[in-house]
């Protein structure tokens, strides 16, 4: 697994293109009807993974070194100016969408003043149009609050992750400085042994000189 500072970053920043690429391919779509709406409510879901995954790229930048940050910060402003362009087209196609259901469900306005009865079909419809419309506007804040929430929560994760990984980090370089220390030590203490067993040595070789001397006037004396 890539551990470089960059790893992450690129690879949200590959996922979010990857859903960018199928949200244009479901707004250019032709299409109408149920498939259509089903296709709406598709790019509503990616956009707010879209939206989730900026949000990692804004905590993973963070993280990247100063050296080498400028060459990322453009790719991040770029992935958000792209999120919010998407946004807005998503919200005009999803308009007109909704227009052209209220357009046919009304029948085109064939309702005219001398029929007071098609009058009033055409105001419910044109009312029933504008439920559906509150309706779905008031969807669509319900799914941004929930992505908001979700974002926070994502985000508080994402930093959370990171402090283990600092923490993790850390704990492994103190226990390389403990093992340096450690190693330093244990040279100290062995050229200790070694100069104490030099000591013996030298200490032996003198006791040794000194009783043959003692020995050797000894030997002198009794002789003479």
């Amino acid at each position: 697994m890539d551990q470089t500072p960059t790893a992450l970053f690129d690879s949200y920043e590959l996922d979010f293109r990857h859903i960018v690429d199928n949200v244009k391919e479901k707004l250019e779509a032709s299409g109408n009807g149920e498939q259509r709406k089903a296709a709406l409510r598709k790019v509503e879901i990616e956009l707010d993974e879209a939206d989730d995954i900026v949000s990692a790229l804004e905590v993973e930048i963070q993280g990247i070194p100063q050296s080498i940050k400028s060459q990322y910060l453009p790719r991040l402003k770029q992935a958000k100016a792209d999120l919010t362009r998407y946004k807005k087209l998503a919200k005009d196609v999803h308009a007109q969408h909704s227009r052209a259901e209220l357009l046919a469900r009304s029948g085109g306005g064939t309702g005219t003043s001398d029929d007071p009865y098609g009058e009033q079909n055409d105001r419910a419809r044109l009312l029933a149009g504008t439920q559906t419309l509150e309706d779905g506007s008031r969807r669509l804040r319900d799914t941004h609050r929930i992505a908001l929430e979700a974002e926070d929560q994502g985000a508080d994760t994402l930093r959370n992750l990171r402090q283990q990984r600092e923490t993790i980090e850390n704990t492994r370089d103190t226990l390389r400085t403990a093992d340096t220390n450690i190693d330093r030590a244990s040279g100290t203490i062995k050229k200790m042994i070694r100069q104490m067993y030099k000591q013996r040595v030298m200490l032996s070789a003198m006791t040794v000189f000194i009783i043959l001397l003692v020995i050797t006037i000894l030997y002198f004396k009794i002789v003479r």
